[in-house]
């Protein structure tokens, strides 16, 4: 969020005016949440026992600085054998900003290692859900920027430890209120532990209450006794998969690649394949592609999707392709107020007091200078916006030797086998053959209706074409992606992006000069004096070159991500979000392939589900907390 104004510092410590308490013990924070959270879990021991293939899953009600969360990888890297994971999930109303986060970790100079890496995500965080990983995906962290009453019982996955902290019970009574403790238990396995600093008696009687076996330890420091407890039952850490877990993933656009990559990072042993002759030649083969999220102030359920996956796509990108200027570049993007309903949205959209690192309302001098070109009229601005080349995104998300791409095979049909799942097709050779795996995850695009277990999902083919035009002396100057109807990006090697067209039911990718007109149109909505500069009007259009491909597109637009049938997974109808959403996508299959904590809470699962879809079951309710700094902002 935006910098907290409630945290300063006072005698070397961290302290919250809002809830007149400190972030950590003045006699030694990280003694104190060793003592308290590690032992008094038992994680040491715990660790040590897991096999691999083994996940566990400690849940926490209160981010803070994310000390906890360090010490807790610190420890796991140090006790769990290799092969194992570990799903870190936590809450936090009021996160500090990224100065006062690494002003706070400083202190513990000996966890540098692991709080660079925090530092490092934490500029990527977004209100809502954030899922970020770390240790090559070892170790996953889930947090959640919001209300703890509200984000408890949207988990999807079990719990076998809490972490139940938070400032004092008597100043942030709303941490510790039983519906807490009722959703706590809800989401944890049998077995499952928890350990907190407090020992007030109303919060003793709150957690036996809602089933916990509790008993009093030793305090830490000054505190002269603690809580910890157990629910009934054994101790179970299910396995996230078998050591021979294998995977076959259809298609090698943005969204195979990405839960290719995802399956791989757990063990998988997955087989790519791929029709044409290399990845991402098909919709995801533009030699660039924007970042563009684009939200609204009623905040919807798909918009809360894309809002997640903007967050994790900047994360997944600074480990898989680092900006260089040439296959990425994060130079910001604006969002121009070109017209009354546009101005409308950005207005309404800016007041709801989002963190400045992730948007921010600017007037039109403001974008002028913020676009290096002039610009009409203002809007928003994106700071972590820009481009990529989705090739090159492709090709990274795939380096990986637990992926054997096949490229020119044609998979033609799918039949479930004992095993799992068997795809037959054809080599470009025309020579059949066939694969066989325990997980399929289909990412073709619309082109699924000859797998009949896939035929009535409803996809349409979307024709986009996308212009290439040389830039001249004056619109060099431009350094940002910019967008109105359409979006023009900045030169390189010479060339402009403008785009992009939308065809309905047109699966036709030849290069269109009425296409290249149309970009060109909306040219004078982005900004009219760089129109002028650009000399568009004495372009030959016929001359032109660009790109014609072929998306799917879902009525709604929420794509259809998840388990269709047993084993049988989709990521499909991304449409032209796909660079901000496939990652996501690839990261909530494969961890529910996994049996692992998912990344996102679950009326979003239930929303983004192919078998929901295909049955007619709607999701209940939007987000009750939908915006920012408007609780009770309602789906439009």
């Amino acid at each position: 969020m935006n910098s907290s104004p409630d945290a300063c510092w006072r005698d070397g410590q961290l302290f919250s005016r809002r809830y007149g308490d400190v972030y950590f013990s003045s006699d030694s924070g990280l003694a104190e949440k060793r003592h308290v959270f590690l032992q008094g879990n038992r994680l040491g021991e715990r660790f040590a026992l897991l096999s691999n293939g083994y996940t566990f899953a400690i849940g926490e009600t209160g981010f803070g600085m994310g000390l906890n969360f360090l010490c807790a990888w610190q420890l796991f890297d140090e006790q769990a054998a290799p092969g194992t994971s570990l799903d870190f999930f936590s809450v936090e109303k009021h996160p500090l900003d990224g100065t006062e986060l690494a002003a706070a970790l400083a202190l513990w100079p000996e966890l540098h290692l692991y709080a660079d890496e925090l530092i490092a995500r934490w500029r990527r965080r977004v209100p809502g859900w954030n899922r970020w990983d770390f240790s090559g995906g070892r170790v996953r962290l889930t947090l959640v920027i919001g209300d703890v009453a509200e984000a408890l019982p949207e988990i999807v996955g079990g719990i076998d430890a809490w972490f139940l902290d938070g400032f004092s019970p008597a100043r942030n009574p709303e941490m510790w209120a039983q519906p807490v403790f009722e959703n706590i238990v809800r989401a944890s396995r049998p077995g499952t532990t928890f350990a907190t600093y407090t020992c007030a008696g109303w919060i003793r009687r709150n957690l036996e209450q809602t089933g916990f076996q509790v008993d009093k330890l030793p305090g830490f420091g000054r505190k002269r006794e603690m809580l910890r407890g157990r629910l009934p039952g054994s101790p179970a850490i299910h396995p996230a998969r078998s050591t021979s877990a294998t995977a076959i993933v259809i298609g090698g656009g943005v969204a195979g690649c990405a839960v290719s990559s995802a399956l791989a990072t757990r063990g998988f042993s997955v087989t790519l394949l791929e029709r044409a002759p290399a990845l991402a030649k098909a919709a995801s083969g533009n030699p660039r592609g924007i970042l563009h999220a684009r939200l609204s102030a009623g905040m919807n359920l798909l918009q809360h999707f894309v809002l997640a996956s903007y967050g994790h796509a900047l994360a997944l990108l600074d480990e898989k392709l680092p900006v260089d200027n040439i296959a990425r570049a994060e130079c910001g993007e604006l969002q121009l107020a070109f017209s009354p309903e546009e101005t409308l949205r950005i207005d309404k959209l800016a007041a709801l007091n989002w963190p400045s690192h992730l948007l921010q309302r600017v007037d039109a001098a403001e974008a002028s200078n913020l676009a290096g070109v002039e610009m009409a009229h203002g809007g928003l601005w994106f700071p972590a916006g820009g481009w990529l080349a989705p090739p090159q995104m492709c090709a990274a998300l795939a380096a990986n030797q637990a992926i054997v791409q096949h490229t020119g095979y044609r998979a033609e049909s799918l039949t479930a086998v004992d095993a799992g799942w068997r795809v037959e097709g054809k080599n470009e050779y025309e020579r059949a053959s066939a694969y066989e795996a325990q997980v399929v995850v289909v990412c073709t695009g619309y082109q699924v209706k000859s797998f009949s277990a896939l035929a009535n999902l409803p996809l349409t083919p979307v024709r986009g074409q996308i212009t290439m035009v040389p830039a001249m002396p004056d619109s060099k100057n431009l350094r940002a992606v910019v967008c109105a109807n359409g979006y023009l990006a900045p030169s390189v090697s010479g060339l402009h992006m403008i785009g992009a067209t939308h065809g309905f039911n047109d699966e036709s990718v030849d290069l269109r000069t009425d296409d290249h007109a149309a970009n060109l149109s909306r040219l004078t909505e982005i900004s009219p004096s760089l129109a002028r500069a650009m000399n568009i009007n004495s372009l030959d259009v016929s001359q032109l070159n660009g790109r014609a491909s072929i998306r799917a597109s879902v009525p709604g637009a929420m794509p259809l991500v998840g388990e269709l049938l047993p084993g049988l997974y989709t990521s499909l109808g991304h449409g032209t979000r796909g660079l901000l959403t496939a990652g996501l996508s690839g990261e909530l299959i494969a961890a529910a392939a996994c049996g692992q904590l998912l990344p996102l809470p679950s009326i979003l699962v239930n929303a983004l589900s192919p078998a929901r879809r295909l049955s007619g079951l709607r999701v209940k309710t939007p987000f009750p907390n939908a915006t920012p700094g408007n609780p009770k902002q309602q789906e439009e």
